[in-house]
């Protein structure tokens, strides 16, 4: 037999596409990790000012004015208030001017990124320098000991992904590529559910008592492992039931290659290019990883929103795998 016919033989034109498939990935995936983590920059940080009549203003003012625009700066009443929005999460960080004195305070929150709060310090510290003035640094919501560089939320929520995304993926090519019938469909669903259910919990107590790299409620952090397992799954089951196996591509190029280089996990939204920090917040571990920083550091305030956007994903994921499985039943049923 000649090598061409070989290589038909072994190489279907199926498989061939499918491996174009893996290239393309691949190259996407460096793409993406590589154009949104190559050159971290803060870029409109919300940044509070606390300062004395006029003055408040005016630091604003020439805090707005920085070249790149590293921060928008906005105008505080005062420093409590100023804590209260940090751990709110609406503000990343705040200036407090000393009117009595030449030593000014920045409040930063390293729970939620240290790469976000050593940019801070250091920004603050050479205006600070041309002022001629000094400045101290208070961490309002510190990383935990033992969550290096406040990544472990991230790694957490990585690890919830990927229980979501392989499940699915499982349960869908075990019995074939597709669902068959809508009764499958729910019994795949269920499946993926209860792995949420084990799995958030088993997250929970890893990062929790067992290494002791994350604070925060346990219940929280398992409702959250819950919810994004099944966000992810749900979503997975939805692509392959549409497409087919591609769906499982589909679900890497949208939940590994989009979604985590834009979660905010090495390096914090508004260190992001434009296109990642826009696409962050709406994919699950965006979402996932907001959340998971607030519920640990931020007393679970701003939890809602990022619980919202996972709750439409596990929604709509929930809503097409029963309808198309259905469709394709009725399409499959003798006329």
């Amino acid at each position: 037999m000649k090598f061409a016919d070989e290589v038909k033989n072994a190489v279907t034109p199926r498989a061939a596409l499918l491996v174009i498939g893996v290239l393309a990935l691949q190259l996407l995936f460096i793409a993406s990790y590589v154009g949104a983590l190559h050159h971290p920059k803060p870029r409109d940080v919300p940044f509070g000012v606390v300062a004395p009549g006029p003055a408040a203003a005016q630091t604003a003012d020439r805090l707005g004015r920085l070249p790149g625009d590293p921060l928008d700066p906005r105008v505080v009443r005062d420093e409590a208030e100023a804590r209260r929005q940090i751990t709110d999460r609406k503000i990343d960080g705040a200036l407090i001017v000393d009117p009595r004195g030449t030593t000014d305070t920045l409040l930063v929150a390293s729970g939620g990124g240290a790469a976000l709060a050593n940019a801070l310090t250091r920004i603050t510290t050479d205006v600070e320098q041309n002022q001629r003035r000094t400045l101290r640094t208070v961490d309002v919501a510190p990383a935990s000991p033992g969550d290096f560089n406040g990544l472990s939320a991230f790694y957490l929520v990585v690890g919830w992904c990927v229980g979501g995304y392989l499940c699915a993926s499982i349960v869908a090519i075990s019995a074939g590529s597709r669902p068959s019938n809508p009764q499958r469909a729910i019994i795949r669903l269920g499946v993926v559910a209860l792995s949420g259910i084990a799995g958030g919990l088993g997250g929970a107590l890893i990062v929790g008592p067992v290494l002791d790299a994350l604070p925060g409620s346990i219940l929280g952090l398992w409702g959250l492992g819950a919810l994004v397992v099944f966000a992810v799954g749900a979503a997975t089951l939805a692509l392959q039931a549409v497409t087919g196996v591609v769906g499982i591509g589909l679900a890497v190029l949208l939940i590994v290659i989009a979604g985590n280089p834009s979660a905010g996990g090495a390096f914090p939204a508004p260190m992001l290019p434009d296109f990642w920090r826009a696409i962050g917040p709406g994919l699950p571990p965006g979402a996932g990883t907001w959340a998971a920083r607030s519920i640990a550091y931020f007393r679970g305030n701003a939890v809602s929103g990022p619980a919202q956007v996972l709750a439409i994903w596990a929604l709509i994921g929930t809503v097409i795998t029963l309808v198309a499985s259905a469709v394709r039943r009725e399409k499959s049923m003798p006329a």
